[in-house]
């Protein structure tokens, strides 16, 4: 029975945009700040921002999340949400809603009819619907690093910016699920030219502090050495809604009922409920205005249930106007609320630190998923050398468009392992196995073009125009890491083609297993190389999985490989025996570089390295992992996020005495050590390398306890390093540790190990001024790590942990692979030296930054079959000649149409290096092989925007620690294509070429 109440107003103007919503949404034309719905003054406005947090995977795995399926697991269909949204703002101009992933935004996209691409861009284009972030995924900031991350925005604002022009360029960073977050990529926000940085997740006790002293918008400091200044908030309750005010279907909180005959009636006692939230939620912030996220994790299925109830909430909330209320509801963006705080013309706090570690209380810091999932954290940064070479080998090539879509494959896949779910760790294992299925998609894709690309320099046939596809095959042995290539073991001829994506001359030395016992290597111009060959270790060998026929590696140093170039080598088996035999010493060094062991437990004792000689104790052990029921704080366990080991229980030594084996010879010497029977240990010395490399290999765990076990390996040294300690940020800037403190408050701290982890992207270092010593470990994938004595360094290299620490992945993180516990095998490189830089010779500091890139972007070793053809390129180098020390090409890849993306950087510093911290000239003429630059364009860093075009807003701070520059210097001449950086600049081009 129909029933008569009176309807507020904004009900019957909601009928007239549902019927009229094509003709009067497609009037409005602005977007960005001009489409906020206007503030109030004299009130405290508070801007309520529809959104849903959509995870790139994490209980379910990419696709499951987007079509809706296993919902057992979790009630989530990305599909749905957007469907929801896009049919709600028809009905409502006011009405608001951000998006952030762009990775499931284009999955739905390209699936649309051509009606609704069209109605999503008029509200993309009145500001209904504003993209957020705009990256690939919502990336980590502990594992990840810089390029991977710079890589991931630029694809994502790529598809943004080509599909929806100025209208769909985000101007907010809004990284609201990562846990902690770094300097560096607040320094990237700003160098991507974003007004402004809001975080969900800070420490706890951090929070508190902010909020008590109304702190919590600052202005951060992302660089040492760049105006990389952004305006930064911290949202109060992360990003959930209020408590009882969550109107998504998969909530059970009341909706507001306005029908005052129904016993159900709430609309006043609700909108007090509001009030007094909003109460406590001014006390901690300066300005008037105030951001409420109004939505979760995968909310916004049916959007109609948040937006009616919204709609409701801000109409009789506004109503209290009247009668002297303060407060003033509006539907609103990150983006909008940003730029009411900035024209309050206040004044905020600097930050010139990081946000690491995370703890949400006392006993539960986030330091657990710097190491979690070991060798998937390695596949990700192999995923991304290998990324780096196939974009410069399309580009050097100029292969045509009918190959984007296989490298487009890669691209995306890398986009996805940076997801703050993936390259943690941090997620089920079903998804984790889906995260690696999708990377070596991209890698088997991306392999097409590099075959393609190669094939065609070698045979001198650089056309353009269809691809026929490789001449001949060529293979990438991607099961080293178990010393195991079938095509090296199978074929007693093969070619090895050495391709180095370095902007410089290197020395790679290869490694292959072989089954032979001797082998002839020559170079391009047919001189016979040195080569050695030395046993694969037991505990390689009997790795499960591996099958191999090799018993031997076969290495050979291929010197002075050009830069973006390649040298191919000549490999043939020969008679004789030149396997090396062990021998019963216990030091081994060349000339600068060497190692001592005790002889009494074959541990390591000394380190020779660049003039300095070092007591260097390096050894394993194991934390036991504490268990708990995780119904408060003290009980919490140790699982995929969290670190925690037992509380007052020292690490566990795992061996006081190896058995080893010493083998010696002319390019590379090496112990190879036994620590017990899941835990073993390869340290090598090249003869020309400045480092010490250890090879470790840790798992099966064992299971048996019921703790689990967190294996670190340590390094002792004599060092006075007066309770600091340095790490690098996403493998960029480094930052100075103090343990058992923070910069900006004073620490109550319960966990002294795991609330002194940070995360160790590529490097941690100790510093002795006294001594004028320097040694840093520099690590091969994302690791934790720390130092808890004066003179000691730690970093955790595995884990396993046999009961969830109910942060949400609701599985303990005890991984499998051939059904036996995980095996990871991984490097560190040490390296020592003066700290203090001198003019006339390279820093340690330098020497450690060369050592990272060799790292980062290894030269790719690639397998074929040997041709006979005598006109076929065994040399090749993309550029004319080597660019300066200092710099480096990041990125070169095909852009649009004839078009590049070219993107150079500064890799050191300032101070870190008497001569190379210097700025630095690169001339960009006639400096590319096969193709000239014939313009040149500056861009912002993610390549979305011209850099002249750029205005940031522009926000003070209270502690004013440096003038603001004006933008005009930042967009500097490009007179004769001469291009200037300095220390730590990023400069990226569009560049228009023309074929040599």
């Amino acid at each position: 029975m129909f029933r008569r109440t009176l309807v507020p107003a904004w009900i019957f103007a909601g009928v007239c945009f549902h019927l009229c919503a094509t003709a009067a949404i497609k009037s409005a034309t602005q977007c960005g700040y001009q489409a906020c719905n206007p503030i109030k003054d004299g009130f405290i406005n508070v801007h309520l921002v529809p959104h849903t947090h959509d995870d790139v995977g994490w209980l379910k795995t990419v696709d499951q999340y987007f079509y809706g399926a296993n919902n057992s697991i979790q009630n989530a269909g990305v599909q749905y949400i957007i469907d929801s949204v896009i049919d709600e703002l028809k009905k409502d101009p006011k009405r608001k809603f951000i998006y952030v992933e762009t990775a499931y935004f284009w999955k739905w996209w390209i699936h649309q009819h051509d009606f609704v691409k069209h109605q999503v861009k008029t509200y993309v284009n009145n500001g209904q619907l504003e993209f957020i972030g705009g990256a690939w995924t919502m990336n980590d900031e502990a594992t990840t690093h810089y390029q991977s991350i710079i890589d991931q925005f630029t694809w994502g604002l790529r598809k943004l910016n080509d599909t929806f022009g100025d209208c769909g360029r985000p101007k907010i960073g809004w990284q609201i699920d990562p846990f902690g977050h770094s300097r560096e990529m607040a320094s990237i926000f700003a160098q991507l030219g974003f007004d402004g940085l809001l975080l969900g997740r800070i420490d706890y006790e951090d929070k508190d502090k902010r909020f008590e002293s109304k702190t919590p918008e600052m202005i951060w400091k992302g660089s040492d050495n760049l105006d990389a200044d952004i305006f930064t908030g911290v949202m109060y309750n992360t990003y959930a809604p209020p408590k009882g005010f969550c109107f998504d279907i998969m909530c059970d909180d009341e909706p507001l009922v306005d029908d005052k005959k129904s016993p159900l009636y709430n609309i006043e006692r609700k909108v007090d409920d509001f009030f007094a939230y909003l109460d406590n939620v001014t006390k901690a912030y300066t300005t008037s205005n105030v951001i409420i996220t109004m939505g979760e994790d995968f909310n916004y299925q049916n959007a109609h249930t948040w937006f009616k109830n919204l709609d409701k909430l801000i109409y009789y909330a506004n109503q209290r106007q009247i009668n002297g209320s303060k407060y003033n509801l509006l539907y609103s963006t990150p983006s909008c609320y940003t730029k009411a705080v900035h024209d309050s013309n206040q004044k905020f706090v600097s930050k010139t630190d990081d946000f690491f570690p995370y703890s949400s209380d006392g006993n539960s810091f986030w330091t657990g998923y710097f190491t979690s999932r070991p060798t998937l954290k390695r596949f990700e940064r192999q995923g991304n050398n290998f990324l780096q070479v196939c974009k410069q080998l399309y580009a050097l090539v100029d292969l045509g468009p009918e190959d984007w879509v296989d490298l487009n494959a890669l691209r995306e896949a890398m986009g996805v392992m940076q997801h703050h779910d993936a390259i943690t760790g941090t997620e089920k294992q079903h998804v984790a196995e889906d995260y690696a299925r999708i990377l070596q998609g991209g890698i088997d894709e991306c392999q097409f073009i590099v075959n393609t690309a190669l094939s065609k320099i070698i045979t001198g046939e650089n056309s353009t125009g269809p691809d026929p596809g490789p001449k001949f095959p060529i293979n990438t042995c991607w099961l080293t890491n178990t010393s195991s290539c079938p095509f090296s073991e199978d074929q007693d001829n093969f070619l090895v083609t050495v391709y180095n994506p370095l902007s410089r001359p290197v020395t790679k030395y290869v490694r292959l297993p072989v089954i032979g016992e001797a082998y002839n290597v020559k170079c391009p111009q047919g001189k016979e190389l040195l080569t050695q060959l030395i046993p694969i270790p037991d505990a390689v060998k009997n790795m499960p999985g591996r099958v191999s026929k090799a018993t031997v590696e076969l290495i050979f140093e291929a010197p002075f490989v050009p830069p973006l170039g390649f040298k191919t080598f000549t490999v043939s088996k020969k008679t004789g025996n030149e396997v090396l035999k062990a021998e019963k010493i216990t030091k081994i060094a060349d000339g600068e570089v060497g190692f001592t062991l005790d002889p009494n437990s074959g541990l390591l004792k000394t380190v020779i390295l660049n003039g300095k000689t070092v007591d260097v104790n390096q050894e394993f052990l194991y934390y036991e992992g504490f268990v708990g029921d995780n119904e408060e704080p003290k009980n919490r366990s140790s699982g995929a996020y969290i670190f925690r080991p037992i509380p007052g229980k020292d690490p566990v030594v795992v061996a006081d005495k190896v058995d080893y084996k010493i083998f010696r010879g002319n390019l590379v010497s090496e112990v190879q050590q036994v620590f017990n029977e899941w835990i073993t240990q390869t340290i090598r010395v090249y003869r020309t390398e400045s480092y010490i490399e250890f090879d470790w290999i840790v798992g099966p765990i064992p299971d048996t306890d019921a703790n689990g076990k967190e294996i670190i390996t340590r390094f002792t040294t004599p060092l006075n390093t007066k309770s600091t300690f340095y790490t690098d940020s996403n493998g960029r800037e480094m930052l100075k540790r103090v343990r058992n403190a923070r910069p900006t408050w004073t620490l109550t701290l319960e966990e002294p190990v795991s609330g002194n982890y940070y995360p160790v992207t590529s490097k941690i270092v100790l510093v002795d001024e006294s001594q004028d010593l320097e040694l840093a470990v520099l690590t091969d994938r994302a690791q934790g790590g720390t130092s808890l004595q004066d003179g000691q360094l730690e970093l955790m290299v595995h884990r396993n942990c046999l009961h969830d620490d109910a942060f949400g992945v609701a599985e303990a993180l005890n991984e499998t692979a051939f059904g036996k516990g995980l095996v990871a095998r991984g490097s560190h490189f040490l390296t020592l030296g003066p700290h203090f830089k001198k003019t006339g010779n390279v820093s340690t500091a330098a020497l450690e930054r060369d050592i990272a890139q060799r790292k980062v972007l290894d030269s790719w070793v690639f397998i074929s079959a040997p041709y006979n053809d005598s006109k076929y390129i065994k040399e090749f180098s993309g550029l004319k000649r080597a660019l300066p020390a200092n710099v480096q090409i990041l990125t070169l890849e095909p852009w649009k149409g004839f078009s590049f993306l070219l993107r150079l950087e500064h890799v050191l510093e300032k101070g870190e290096d008497a001569d190379l911290s210097q700025p630095a000239i690169v001339n960009l003429q006639n400096l590319f092989t096969p193709f000239e630059i014939k313009s040149i364009r500056e861009t912002t860093l993610g390549a979305n925007q011209w850099l002249e075009k750029n205005e940031r807003l522009e926000f003070e701070a209270k502690d004013l620690f440096r003038k603001n520059e004006k933008r005009a210097t930042l967009i500097r001449a490009l007179d004769d294509y001469q291009i200037t950086l300095n220390p730590m600049q990023i400069r990226t081009f569009v560049i228009e070429i023309e074929k040599n």
